[in-house]
């Protein structure tokens, strides 16, 4: 009697089938991971001024680690289109990026902290283009905003559990308000879930060590260079990054005028953290359903957020605290998952690189001319601030226009 015969699977059934699995475990990745990074940067700036930073050199310093950051991403990417080295790469930027974490516990001089936070951006610049574009593939079937949005709002409870960790260490500490060894002691505990993510990551190289056969495969048209409406939206990003502040000069801002002790001021970012993991996915699943406008509407709004966090008491701030979450977790889904739609699958890291490179130099343009601004006015900020977005919107416009007509 023969043997029955055994139909096999198509490359196609197999990623539908290991996707939504593949984008849950990096999930959990960055869970752990932002819980250890967001956790440090949500008292970087209260810990820079305790050490002796002015605030020029605080929005200095959160500018020059995004550019940093950003700038390295356009190396990495194009490193990882040439190699398809995803996992090589990936695990070598987290590894950086979460180690250099716990050993600012070993700081005592603003100066050496901030060497530290620049490796710490390093480390998500060598990481970042490989990830993202890891996960377009595996994305590509449920629906990019949704699949990018389920991973930003994972990460997301890693951030929002981040700056409660270490706003516990510093009550336990005493809360006292310039308390180095107490901002020490929270760096320091920072390095638990660090170890849980690198763990984690191992995991999934084992589990998906070709990660790009969760995409079914399309024919790549050949292409000179990428098309006028990504560079477009890349300049209408840019706007974005210019005026939104880096969350350690709202920080600062908040200890200067003593809104609250500085043991509250980690929670604050934990709400906007939380904010951000609830807009990243319901803005992220409205994206997939109604395209375009859902991106132009919800940077129309998280734009606001300048006005009520730098000029408004202890509610109208909380107010701008989530309002810029919003805008972060547009940021980290819709943002994203336009760009993988907008670059062909063989050229996706090289694609998130040169984004973010762009993204990254307007964010350090803007944070870096925030903290001077921040000396001379607050409300210079404000109207910097608004303007700078405001205008990305007819740019988003122009945009969704060439699509409409067919642009390229």
């Amino acid at each position: 009697m023969d043997a029955p015969t055994v139909k096999p699977k198509s490359t196609f059934t197999l990623a539908a089938g290991s996707a939504m699995t593949f984008v849950v475990l990096f999930g959990f990745i960055s869970l752990f991971s932002d819980m250890t990074y967001e956790g440090a940067r949500s008292m970087s700036g209260q810990y820079l001024k305790i050490l002796g930073a002015s605030a020029f050199a605080v929005g200095f310093a959160a500018g020059a680690g995004e550019l940093l950051g950003y700038a390295l991403r356009l190396v990495s990417g194009y490193i990882t289109d040439r190699t398809k080295q995803y996992w090589l790469v990936t695990i070598t930027g987290y590894t950086v990026q979460l180690l250099s974490v716990p050993l600012l516990a070993l700081t005592g001089r603003w100066e050496w902290a901030f060497i530290l936070l620049l490796t710490e951006r390093i480390g998500k610049a060598i990481r970042n283009p490989s990830r993202d574009a890891m996960l377009s593939y595996a994305t590509k079937q449920m629906g990019r905003g949704f699949g990018f949005g389920l991973h930003e709002a994972m990460d997301q409870i890693g951030a929002f559990l981040g700056p409660l960790i270490v706003a516990a260490v510093l009550f336990l500490r005493g809360g006292l308000q310039d308390d180095a060894a107490a901002h020490r002691a929270g760096f320091a505990v920072l390095l638990v879930p660090a170890i849980i993510a690198l763990t984690l990551i191992q995991f999934a190289r084992l589990r998906y060590p070709r990660p790009a056969e969760l995409e079914s495969k399309t024919p790549v048209v050949a292409t000179k260079g990428f098309s006028r409406r990504y560079w477009l939206y890349l300049l209408g990003a840019g706007l974005i990054a210019t005026g939104y502040a880096d969350f350690a000069l709202i920080n600062y801002h908040f200890k200067t005028i003593g809104l609250a002790p500085d043991r509250w001021l980690p929670i604050f970012f934990a709400v906007a953290m939380g904010v951000d993991a609830i807009a990243a996915i319901v803005f992220g699943t409205l994206y997939d359903k109604k395209g375009f406008p859902v991106l132009v509407a919800a940077f129309s709004l998280s734009a606001l957020f300048a006005p009520f966090a730098f000029l408004g008491n202890l509610p109208l701030a909380l107010v701008g605290v989530g309002l810029w979450g919003i805008g972060m977790g547009i940021q980290e889904s819709i943002m994203r998952a336009v760009v993988a739609d907008l670059v062909p699958s063989d050229r996706r890291a090289s694609g998130y690189g040169l984004f973010h490179f762009g993204f990254g130099i307007m964010w350090f343009l803007g944070s870096a001319l925030m903290g001077f601004l921040y000396d001379q006015s607050v409300t210079y900020i404000v109207i910097f601030s608004l303007v700078a977005q405001f205008a990305a919107i007819p740019v988003f416009l122009l945009v969704r226009r060439q699509a409409a007509v067919g642009g390229h």
